[in-house]
């Protein structure tokens, strides 16, 4: 399993926000320059964070991003779920996915549900604010 740009872009963004909270509503630029990443991208990113109740954006001057909730009530492994679409190390483990007609006697399928479980369980053992120390 590669988390890919899409899900590290969305961490970093929101890690960010989490660390400049107390500045109020911030421009995605500031937040690109501050990261290194490419403002074309984190605007793709945004809506969906938006959408899904991670940020709380402001238009106009003086507008910007800023986090929907503390810190401490972000999960990685939500925020990576989102940005990602999941985190199935295998396509029967997607979310919605048809139940292989060898899921009876796969021998592999145990160490693969095993294998995600352990990823989400360590990625939602993580949040922001401890990311933030």
């Amino acid at each position: 399993m590669m988390i890919s740009t899409r899900g590290r872009y969305a961490l970093r963004v929101l890690l960010d926000l989490a660390q400049h909270q107390n500045d109020g509503y911030t421009a995605m630029k500031n937040v690109a320059e501050r990261q290194e990443l490419s403002l074309k991208y984190i605007e793709k990113i945004m809506p969906v964070l938006s959408k899904n109740n991670y940020v709380e954006g402001v238009h106009g001057k003086g507008g910007g991003y800023r986090l929907a909730r503390e810190p401490k009530d972000y999960k990685v492994g939500d925020i990576l779920r989102l940005a990602e679409g999941g985190l199935a190390p295998v396509a029967c483990l997607e979310c919605n996915a048809k139940e292989c007609d060898r899921a009876d006697t796969c021998p592999t399928l145990p160490m693969w549900k095993e294998f995600h479980n352990m990823v989400n369980n360590y990625f939602d053992g993580i949040t922001l604010a401890d990311l933030m120390k």
